[in-house]
């Protein structure tokens, strides 16, 4: 009976991991069908331009989502079977959300007219701020904790479709790159509408107004996790912009087209984080040895999968870097291949942390990614000077190895204390 139900549970996640599979592919395929039309029609600097926009609106993604990507998906998981409270979370961490848009959107519009750098971009930088509007709808964090991957998958394809289309409708000549990230904008406002619709309805879910009291409990229960991914999202999204600052835009635009390659690996980690996330906490608090083998078993396979991706992008660098441009092709092939230990590192830091967070050890996770994030900048920035492109990616590869000693010291220090920590651990 037993192996009926390990049968049975296990064809269930393989249905729901291709499905949701599917959805990713094709979020992560969409900028590489089409950045080489971009390109070929407003330029590699306009599009290093339009790279900088984007950076800058999934920077100040991190605020809207307010730590909702990391506690609000936990909270959805292990609350999955009670209606009230997953109503009660649903209507908090979206009341959270929107205060939080609102003042976003002001901020970022007086910088937007006062400050030298963003004022010669300006439409540029208010058409990315629609990035901004769609995310705070997106359900996809509450979706990821009762696991409703149909719904990931639909709202993925959903918004890139309507993408690709208005770009190769309406992006004709070179001026048209400030509106590249509007209409990635606007085709998440659609998708996500749509999507918490049908979403309310399938759960009977009533958005219902928050006391003060409440929202201020949830601000301070989630600082500490939301001050830390300001500080991943400036690790991941800091480079390109910090190119553009202190090189030029051509130079932003051509590390975007090598990092616009290996981030396709980078953001399917991290989507596989997501998907994983809630199952390993789950059975974490359950049995913590079955939710340790699960843990191993997802990403063992996982980083079989990255490291054999990695050593194709290195063996074909030439002919992958073509697909874009034909331009400085000998220089983007060799930056290409030492970019690909990124992700490789990557495959390893991501699990780690994925147990850091699962075992709540926020306290830490916070310290180590806040040393982690300024010294990615830090080094971004001296060794940009030295090596040019070149130290960006060396300072990326090196923080990615402290995450990895940072993390295994935790892990193996609680181990020898003979801890058996659990998902409601605190340290």
């Amino acid at each position: 009976m037993f192996q009926v139900i390990k049968s049975i549970f296990f064809k269930e996640q393989i249905q729901k991991l291709s499905i949701y599979g599917f959805g990713q592919l094709f979020n992560l395929v969409t900028p590489l069908i089409i950045a080489p039309y971009i390109i070929s029609v407003c330029g590699e600097e306009n599009y290093g331009k339009s790279a900088v926009g984007m950076a800058l609106a999934f920077f100040l993604i991190v605020f809207v989502d307010f730590g909702s990507e990391i506690s609000g998906v936990r909270e959805a998981a292990v609350n999955r079977e009670d209606s009230k409270v997953l109503n009660k979370i649903f209507s908090v961490t979206y009341s959270v959300k929107l205060i939080i848009l609102v003042v976003i959107l002001f901020l970022s519009s007086i910088i937007f007219f006062y400050f030298e750098y963003f004022k010669q971009e300006k439409s540029l930088f208010f058409f990315s701020l629609t990035i901004l509007v769609g995310q705070f709808l997106n359900p996809t964090w509450f979706l990821q904790g009762v696991e409703n991957v149909k719904y990931i998958t639909f709202l993925n394809i959903l918004s890139k479709i309507f993408f690709l289309i208005c770009v190769f409708l309406f992006v004709k000549k070179e001026a048209d790159y400030i509106y590249i990230n509007f209409y990635w904008g606007l085709g998440m406002i659609l998708a996500n509408v749509f999507v918490l619709y049908l979403l309310t309805k399938k759960y009977n879910f009533s958005l219902e107004i928050q006391k003060w009291d409440k929202l201020k409990s949830h601000f301070k229960k989630d600082f500490s996790i939301f001050s830390s991914q300001i500080f991943v999202s400036l690790q991941m999204y800091a480079p390109v912009f910090l190119v553009s600052y202190f090189g030029n835009n051509l130079l932003a635009g051509q590390y975007r087209i090598v990092e616009q390659i290996i981030v396709v690996f980078r953001t399917y980690i991290l989507l596989f984080f997501n998907y994983t996330y809630p199952r390993v906490c789950y059975l974490l608090s359950l049995n913590f040895k079955k939710g340790i083998k699960a843990w191993l078993q997802f990403n063992g396979v996982n980083f079989l999968f990255v490291f054999l991706g990695m050593l194709v992008f290195f063996f074909f660098s030439k002919n992958i870097i073509s697909y874009f441009t034909n331009e400085d092709l000998l220089h983007l092939s060799r930056l290409l291949k030492l970019a690909t230990l990124i992700p490789i590192l990557f495959a390893i830091s991501v699990p780690l942390k994925q147990l850091i967070l699962a075992f709540n050890y926020n306290r830490y996770y916070v310290f180590s990614t806040y040393f982690l994030s300024l010294s990615t900048l830090f080094l971004i920035v001296f060794l940009l000077d030295k090596f040019n492109i070149e130290g960006v990616f060396y300072s990326l590869i090196l923080t990615e190895m402290l995450g990895i000693i940072f993390y295994l010291y935790k892990l193996i220090k609680e181990k020898k204390h003979g801890s058996n920590p659990s998902t409601k651990a605190t340290s």
